[in-house]
């Protein structure tokens, strides 16, 4: 993990937190038994989140990554500062490859990314891993995430 300055407050660290495992209670997620919370935080202060909702057509379900950034960008934000990330699995879970593209169009690549595993707080004993903070969350970038990525101001490069 590269160094970075973290511009997260303790505080935002927790409502993103809490607002993730809040936004998992709105999963609809009847197919995959898998449910996921977001909660993005907006350069505002305001909290948006959003759950995955399954269909029975696979390819119309929707994240609950994507979930919080239609929410959001809907109504008119697309500022965003921290994006957290909770399943009911006991480890970090990243979003998927789609969603991380979805979250590059409206995030900065330096935006902390928090990845909670479902049974937060973990006690960890003795050192930490790299990259992991208080209660096992994995503390990363969009960056780190997708790395290499392509997002809009490439669209704004000259062409032959």
């Amino acid at each position: 993990m590269s160094a970075r300055a973290w511009i997260l407050s303790v505080e935002d660290r927790e409502r993103l937190i809490k607002g993730a495992f809040e936004a998992k209670e709105g999963s609809y997620s009847p197919y995959s038994k898998f449910p996921v919370g977001a909660a993005l935080l907006a350069s505002d202060g305001t909290i948006i989140k959003g759950a995955n909702i399954e269909n029975a057509s696979y390819g119309g379900t929707i994240c609950a990554e994507r979930t919080a950034i239609v929410k959001a960008v809907s109504e008119g934000t697309r500022s965003f500062i921290g994006l957290a990330v909770v399943t009911n699995v006991a480890a970090a879970i990243s979003p998927c490859g789609i969603c991380r593209q979805v979250i590059r169009e409206f995030c900065a690549l330096d935006m902390p990314v928090l990845l909670i595993p479902g049974d937060y707080p973990k006690k960890v004993e003795g050192e930490q891993k790299p990259g992991f903070g208080e209660g096992g969350v994995r503390e990363t970038t969009l960056g780190e995430l997708l790395p290499d990525s392509f997002g809009p101001e490439h669209l704004e490069l000259p062409r032959k």
